[in-house]
C-alpha cells in the first residue's frame, strides 16, 4: 500500500543501543558513578541496555507486515547494529540518526542513557515524516498492518485503557518499585496536559503513532518540562513518558481515535517464571494462527529463551506474513 502524497507518508522510528559494547558499558559505569543521588532501580537495570538481536526481528516484522512504511529511522548513540542479514530491499529503507543530531542545543546532556530523554526529541529527526510510528526494538508486528491501523484521517489510533493511578501518588513503596515506574511516567505526562491521576489514559506496550507537529507544538508550549525531561542522563521519577504526553494532548484536542478491539500482546519480563513456558508457547502459537493480533512486545527475550528454548523460531513464525 503506497501513500498518495507526502502528507500521507508514514515513517517508523526505532531506538537502539548495544549495551554490551565495551566503550558504551565503560561510559555508562563512569556516569553512574558520578551521579550525585541514588538512582532508581528502573534506571540502572542492566536489562535496559541488553542487545539480543531483537531489532532484527522488529525490522523483519515491519518488512513483512507494513511494507508501506516510507523510511525506517534507527536512532543510535555511536554503534550501529549489524544489518547484513536483512534483505537489500529492507536495508535500502533504513536510515541511521545519531543522538548528537537530535539533541541540538542540548549537547551538554550527552551522552545519555535515558530512553525517556531520547524519546522526547525523536520528532527532531531531520527529514522525518509528519506521521511516524515509534517502536521499541522489542515490539514486533505479527500480522498485516494498514496505515489506518495507526492513523485514521490524520488522527493517531491509541491503544491502552483508562485507569485510576491516584493511589500511587503518595505510595513510597510503589515509587521504589521498578515495575511501577512507567505508571509514574504516565501520571506526570497526563498532569502536564491537565488530566488527573484519577483518570488518565495508560498507553499499552505497542508501537506508538506520533504526529511530529504535535510534539513540536508541545515543545514550544512546555519548554521547561521538555528541558527537564531531556536533562537526565538516567531515568528519574520526576520525568514524563513522551508518548503519553502526546496521547493526552491529542485526546484533549479531540485528535485521537481509541482502538476498540485489542490487537496486541505483551509478554513482560518475568512472565512464565515458575512454569515450564508452555503457556507462553501456546500464546505465541495462537498469535501465529490469527491476524487479529498485530503487535507483540517481549520485554526480556533472553529470560524468555530460558523458559522457551525455541522462542526465536516461534517469533520468526509470528512475524512472518
Amino acid at each position: 500500500m503506497v501513500q498518495k502524497n507526502k502528507h500521507d507518508q508514514i515513517d517508523a522510528v526505532i531506538t537502539w543501543v548495544d549495551g554490551s559494547d565495551e566503550a558504551h558499558s565503560a561510559k555508562r559505569r563512569r556516569y553512574m558513578a558520578q551521579h550525585q543521588t541514588v538512582l532508581h532501580k528502573n534506571a540502572i537495570n542492566p536489562h535496559r541496555w541488553v542487545c539480543s538481536g531483537e531489532i532484527l526481528y522488529c525490522l523483519k516484522s515491519i518488512e513483512n507486515n507494513a511494507p508501506w512504511i516510507r523510511i525506517i529511522w534507527i536512532v543510535v548513540d555511536d554503534v550501529t547494529p549489524d544489518l547484513s542479514s536483512l534483505s537489500p530491499k529492507l536495508r535500502s529503507k533504513i536510515s541511521f540518526t545519531y543522538h548528537h543530531e537530535i539533541f541540538p542545543n542540548f549537547e551538554d546532556v550527552l551522552p545519555t542513557f535515558n530512553s525517556l530523554a531520547i524519546e522526547t526529541v525523536l520528532w527532531r529527526i531531520e527529514g522525518l515524516a509528519e506521521q511516524f510510528i515509534y517502536f521499541n526494538d522489542d515490539v514486533f508486528l505479527t500480522a498485516p498492518l494498514t496505515p489506518t491501523d495507526m492513523f485514521d484521517n490524520k488522527k493517531p489510533v491509541l491503544r491502552g485503557q483508562w485507569v485510576d493511578y491516584s493511589s500511587l501518588q503518595d505510595d513510597v513503596t510503589a515509587q521504589n518499585d521498578p515495575g511501577k515506574f512507567n505508571h509514574y511516567m504516565q501520571i506526570n505526562a497526563a498532569q502536564i496536559i491537565g488530566f488527573s491521576a484519577r483518570r488518565l489514559f495508560a498507553a499499552a506496550h505497542v508501537a506508538h503513532p506520533f504526529l511530529r507537529s504535535e510534539m513540536a507544538g508541545l515543545f514550544t508550549q512546555y519548554p521547561k518540562h521538555f528541558t527537564a525531561n531531556i536533562a537526565h542522563r538516567f531515568r528519574e521519577l520526576s520525568q514524563f513518558l513522551p508518548q503519553s504526553l502526546h496521547n493526552h494532548a491529542c485526546i484533549a484536542a479531540r485528535r485521537a481515535i481509541f482502538k476498540k478491539q485489542r490487537d496486541h500482546v505483551h509478554i513482560y519480563s518475568g512472565q512464565g517464571n515458575g512454569n515450564p513456558g508452555d503457556r507462553v508457547s501456546t500464546m505465541l502459537q495462537a498469535i501465529t494462527d490469527t491476524t487479529n493480533i498485530k503487535m507483540l512486545c517481549i520485554n526480556d527475550l533472553p529470560q524468555l529463551e530460558i523458559l522457551v528454548p525455541d522462542i526465536r523460531s516461534l517469533l520468526t513464525q509470528a512475524i512472518s506474513d
